[in-house]
């Protein structure tokens, strides 16, 4: 299987971002972008993402037609999202549709940090609560990976509404009695933290992802005692009680597979 990932270098080889060696390309892919080496777990674009999750084939993009205007007349914000467009050839941040995993129905969103940094517009916020009503409506578990900066700040109180809207969405799907899986990925922060992302019946986060509120330096500026060196991590947040388990890549989808069955089994 050859994924859809850029990992940003050309060639035969790749260079681990984090322990700095060199790994053959071709062996980065089909360890599925994690480092043999340190375990680093490289972000990678929406399309490998599915495409390493679900049964081949099986995705159905949804909500294409949905695309983000320039609401606030924000300085230079058409020209990023077109720069966003060209270089990750989507209309958002968010890819969401139907899937299947190991035969089972879900309905999926996944969002690419490559697009913005990830951050929630209208446009990305429109796209989970869609992606969690079809699960509402269908009665099928809703798997959503997360990977964001936060709110786009180009879109102003629009983008913040998004919050609120998407965790709302979260409460429909939660009373149809869909279950609704979060995968944090790096990184899970900000308003997509204190909205959707942390309300899911079950959190799980793949090894290093940064997770929190405030970015890093932010909260150094901020901090009034000393804190952990892992703080604002998937291992420290783990600890904590904010994540259910921390999952290798490798494993997900056998995770989220198994996951689905179970909560889906009543159903049935």
């Amino acid at each position: 299987m050859r994924f859809g990932g850029k990992i940003g270098q050309s060639g035969a080889f790749v260079q681990c971002a984090r322990c700095k060696k060199a790994i053959f390309r071709r062996e980065f892919e089909q360890n599925l972008f994690v480092c043999q080496h340190c375990g680093f777990h490289q972000r990678v674009s929406a399309t490998a993402r599915i495409e390493m999750t679900f049964d081949e084939g099986s995705f159905q993009v949804l909500d294409t037609e949905l695309a983000s205007i320039d609401p606030l007349q924000f300085p230079e914000y058409r020209a990023k999202l077109e720069g966003a467009k060209e270089k990750t050839g989507q209309n958002d941040g968010v890819v969401s549709g139907l899937a299947k995993l190991d035969g089972r129905d879900v309905s999926v969103a996944v969002s690419d940090f490559t697009f913005m940094g990830g951050s929630m517009g209208s446009v990305a916020g429109e796209k989970i609560t869609r992606t969690l009503e079809r699960a509402a409506d269908g009665g099928i578990a809703a798997i959503v990976f997360c990977a964001s900066g936060g709110a786009r700040m180009q879109e102003g109180l629009l983008s913040l509404m998004q919050m609120a809207k998407t965790t709302a969405a979260v409460e429909r799907c939660r009373s149809a009695g869909a279950p609704y899986i979060a995968v944090f990925t790096d990184p899970t922060m900000a308003g997509v933290l204190a909205g959707y992302a942390s309300v899911a019946d079950v959190i799980l986060a793949e090894p290093g992802a940064q997770v929190g509120f405030a970015g890093a330096r932010v909260s150094k500026q901020a901090q009034v005692a000393r804190v952990p060196d892992d703080f604002q991590t998937a291992e420290f947040c783990l600890r904590s009680g904010m994540i259910d388990r921390i999952v290798p890549r490798r494993e997900m989808r056998a995770t989220l597979s198994s996951l689905v069955r179970m909560l889906t089994a009543a159903r049935l």
